[in-house]
């Protein structure tokens, strides 16, 4: 990742666990900007390869729309219900659509990883079944921040 985190190094995650984190977890949240400036959030599955975020995104969605026309990103994921128990992890950048959109199945190396991890994650299946109704957006982030307040009730 090519930005730091600077601020709460004490409850930041490593990178064994920020990856571990983001390959158990179900749901982020999206962040786009519409052609107004206006900001659209929303939720949506995804995939972490271990350097990228790959989003499967519905293709007639107002985050693509608005993703084509200006690729800045902000995503996030996070749990936690108590203030000792918070954590996550943003990743921000630009998405890059991959492979045809929408998605027919047309071979794309680029997809293998995401398109294994996928249907195992959320589907329980080795191969994607390709819908005609989404595509893919890979996020390498070039800044990303960690958080895990469980850490300070460890520190003591």
């Amino acid at each position: 990742m090519a930005a730091t985190q600077r601020r709460g190094r004490r409850i930041m995650m490593t990178d064994e666990e920020r990856d571990a984190y983001l390959t158990e977890r179900r749901t982020c949240r999206v962040a786009s900007v519409g052609a107004d400036g206006r900001p659209h959030v929303g939720a949506l599955w995804f995939v972490w390869d271990g350097t990228s975020i790959w989003l499967y995104s519905l293709t007639r969605s107002l985050r693509w729309s608005h993703l084509l026309r200006d690729p800045r990103v902000a995503v996030i994921v996070d749990d936690g219900d108590e203030y000792g128990e918070l954590r996550g992890v943003e990743l921000r950048g630009e998405a890059v659509p991959v492979g045809e959109a929408p998605r027919t199945g047309e071979p794309c190396e680029e997809l293998a990883t995401a398109e294994s991890l996928f249907p195992a994650k959320y589907f329980g299946i080795d191969t994607l079944p390709h819908d005609g109704r989404h595509a893919w957006l890979r996020l390498t982030p070039d800044t990303v921040v960690s958080w895990d307040f469980r850490k300070l009730s460890d520190a003591g």
